[in-house]
């Protein structure tokens, strides 16, 4: 992945949940977004943050872990239990993997490594991603993006120019954020104000790109910096 795998973490039982935390922490490609005790306040929380992952513990009181699967479908789950009569049940929700406890590092790496499997394949199927525009949310398209470049009016907008050269504005996003979302193999930085699908690009020197986009007769040019151009020649090849 070329971000970490974003993770909200479950276990009513402190101590259970402090251990299973330290432990994800540990993990260089892991980010623990949030950490709950209360399966309630999981879910009043969760449709307000941003993650890939999810571990739970199963047996919570009230809402055990099972359920909240099941209504969490589009994120990888990974179980984390003492109990082993729920492993059918947790495989039939597609599960990425059931780890007994007590968790032990190595297996929970594991696990780990299935789910960043699970979110990288899933993230080559999706061809767009749902971003806050000034109209509102909208769904983006990749194959419709020809360049991103900073807005005007604001620096923290940024500037959508699509293919059929109509363009639509991003409400205070930072190009980092964009890279994170954007297919890396599909999209390159090339300056301090500009991503470019490699896809418009028809020549390129050192310094220099010239687009298949046309402004009259004439193509579109732009220009690579030396911050950008080591990761802009490793993506095309050179």
């Amino acid at each position: 992945m070329n971000t970490k795998l974003r993770c909200l973490i479950l276990d009513d039982e402190l101590p259970g949940l402090a251990y299973l935390k330290m432990l994800c922490e540990q993990f260089p490609e892991v980010e623990v977004v949030k950490a709950f005790n209360d399966p309630k306040l999981f879910l009043e929380e969760s449709s307000s943050l941003e993650f890939d992952a999810c571990i739970l513990d199963i047996e919570m009181g009230e809402i055990n872990g099972l359920q909240i699967a099941n209504i969490l479908k589009d994120k990888a789950i990974i179980f984390v239990t003492a109990y082993k009569e729920y492993a059918a049940e947790a495989f039939d929700l597609n599960a990425v993997d059931y780890v007994r406890k007590p968790i032990q590092r190595d297996r929970l790496k594991q696990a780990i490594d299935k789910a960043i499997r699970r979110v990288e394949k899933a993230a080559e199927k999706k061809n767009f991603v749902q971003l806050n525009s000034e109209k509102g949310k909208i769904l983006l398209y990749f194959d419709q993006i020809s360049h991103i470049t900073i807005a005007e009016t604001d620096s923290r907008d940024k500037v959508v120019h699509l293919i059929d050269k109509k363009t639509l504005t991003l409400k205070n996003i930072s190009f980092d954020k964009l890279l994170e979302v954007l297919p890396q193999d599909l999209f390159c930085r090339i300056n301090k104000k500009e991503i470019i699908a490699l896809k418009v690009i028809q020549y390129f020197s050192h310094d220099e790109i010239i687009s298949t986009i046309f402004q009259g007769d004439t193509p579109v040019r732009f220009f690579i910096t030396d911050t950008y151009r080591a990761d802009f020649m490793k993506k095309t090849n050179h």
